[in-house]
């Protein structure tokens, strides 16, 4: 697994994929800064582990999830390190229990592939389709840190800049206290 140990504070200069670049675009648009890690596929906790330690901030975790019918669909930003139980999410939505919605609503709704989603996305779901659900928890800590639609770099952001960001795609964040089943 590599990891490029700079950290960027602009865009990249290689070719990335229009997704990405629109990502920066947004950014750059709001003044927002960030700090940008390079590294491969992060497709694992362990390897999210060490790009959290270049990065200097930790990763949370993006679920994006459905209903049984497959016509809500819910973006669930938590602590990268707490267990996730769909019941506890269900019962504080007001709804049957959820589901991870499949590829191809992904690709729909957020432009993006499994491993890389997360609240950046949202800058494509235009119809307003997803419904961003942040653990209050997660609101405790400075950054934020995401894919920018492919999991092949991480952008850490300020807490703030990072709500900035997700208001300025409509997307009104709802937030939530999911319990730790390890305290249970």
């Amino acid at each position: 697994m590599y990891i490029d140990p700079t950290r960027y504070t602009a865009r990249p200069t290689d070719d990335r994929i229009p997704q990405e670049l629109a990502i920066y675009d947004r950014l750059e648009e709001l003044s927002i800064p960030y700090v940008r890690v390079d590294h491969d596929h992060a497709d694992t906790i362990r390897f999210c582990e060490e790009v959290e330690k270049v990065l200097g901030a930790k990763i949370c975790k993006n679920l994006f999830l459905c209903n049984r019918q497959q016509t809500d669909f819910y973006l669930l930003l938590m602590p990268g390190d707490k267990p996730f139980k769909t019941k506890f999410l269900s019962a504080q939505l007001g709804c049957s229990r959820l589901s991870f919605a499949d590829d191809g609503h992904m690709r729909d709704c957020l432009q993006t592939i499994p491993g890389s989603v997360s609240a950046l996305e949202l800058l494509f779901d235009a119809g307003h389709r997803v419904k961003l659900i942040i653990d209050k928890e997660l609101m405790a800590d400075e950054y934020i840190s995401g894919h920018p639609g492919i999991s092949t770099s991480t952008l850490r952001l300020r807490r703030e800049d990072f709500l900035r960001f997700v208001e300025s795609t409509g997307h009104a964040p709802v937030y939530i206290d999911l319990p730790d089943p390890r305290k249970e």
